[in-house]
């Protein structure tokens, strides 16, 4: 045992931890015992992962995450938002980490043969080209006035509902969506566009996807410099909502539609023809977004926090 000690001491462990592992994990060579290290990782590693994913053997348990995967949650939004369900009950509830290792490990993925959709994890970029293809400055007339400086500073700590941010999401034959998030709730509006992307075209989509909401869910909206929102004073005076425009090659200052668009490519993958993208289908990847709990809203979905909003007007008008 002099070695166990000296191994111990090393480790800065008791003497008798070092002992229990050699006796645990020795394996018979001829007339000989070993203490074989990659035996004892391997035991290790296999009831770790026994441990984790047997919690999801429960058929009750397992089915809430699967129907959640199925609305193409992400396994953190899934454990999250159990546990908001769930609150009382710690055998419906399971950590994420336990869902990536039944998508994954066990069984070589025994969890996703349960799944009606393809992924079961989001694929992120990556990476972003760096060039512009901006137009030179002095080409943007119809940003005077309305840069970003010129915002309401309400917008920025996202206190006050009612502020969006835009952009297009763009395919081959001209195709592409309009896509609005608000930023306090990061509720998502998707509008498809006909086939063209001029600015009046745009502008028009983009109002009647607004139309419906209270005024005071339709406060502003911030979208990058693109030519596309050049008829935005004409879009402001018929819906009322001003128009704001980030700084040249600063995507982040609309970074909560940035984020958004990657969830639809999720959905609509580069190259996708939206011309061939049916208004139901669009409709049911909005729903999709929507109702997906988010981590930044303590796992509250989307369409909650907007229903809470909308409800609130109605009940003070």
């Amino acid at each position: 045992m002099g070695g166990g000690r000296a191994i111990a001491r090393e480790l800065g462990v008791s003497a008798s931890t070092v002992s229990r592992e050699i006796r645990a994990h020795r394996v018979r060579h001829w007339d000989r015992l070993f203490y074989d290290a990659g035996v004892a990782h391997y035991r290790a590693l296999r009831s770790r992962l026994r441990y984790r994913v047997g919690k999801l053997a429960d058929p009750a348990l397992r089915a809430e995450v699967v129907s959640r995967l199925n609305e193409r949650y992400s396994p953190q939004q899934v454990a999250g938002e159990l546990k908001r369900a769930f609150p009382d009950r710690a055998e419906m509830q399971v950590s994420h980490e336990t869902i990536y290792q039944a998508l994954y490990l066990q069984g070589r993925g025994a969890l996703r043969h349960e799944l009606t959709v393809e992924k079961a994890l989001r694929s992120g970029r990556k990476g972003r080209l760096p060039q512009s293809k901006l137009p030179p400055r002095s080409s943007r007339p119809w940003l005077e006035g309305a840069r970003l400086s010129h915002r309401p500073p309400e917008v920025t700590d996202r206190a006050v509902p009612g502020h969006w941010e835009g952009d297009l999401v763009v395919g081959p034959g001209n195709s592409g969506i309009v896509t609005l998030v608000e930023r306090k709730t990061r509720y998502a509006l998707l509008g498809r566009l006909p086939g063209t992307r001029d600015s009046a075209t745009v502008t028009d989509v983009l109002a009647r996807m607004i139309e419906h909401l209270p005024a005071t869910l339709a406060r502003t909206i911030t979208w990058d410099q693109g030519t596309e929102m050049a008829s935005h004073k004409a879009f402001t005076v018929k819906t009322g909502c001003p128009v704001f425009f980030c700084d040249p090659h600063s995507p982040w200052q609309r970074g909560t539609n940035e984020n958004t668009n990657g969830l639809i490519r999720d959905f609509y993958p580069k190259g996708t023809d939206f011309n061939t993208v049916t208004d139901d289908d669009l409709a049911e990847t909005q729903r999709l977004l929507n109702i997906r709990p988010r981590q930044t809203l303590q796992f509250r979905s989307p369409h909650a926090m907007l229903t809470e909003l909308i409800n609130g007007v109605a009940l003070a008008t």
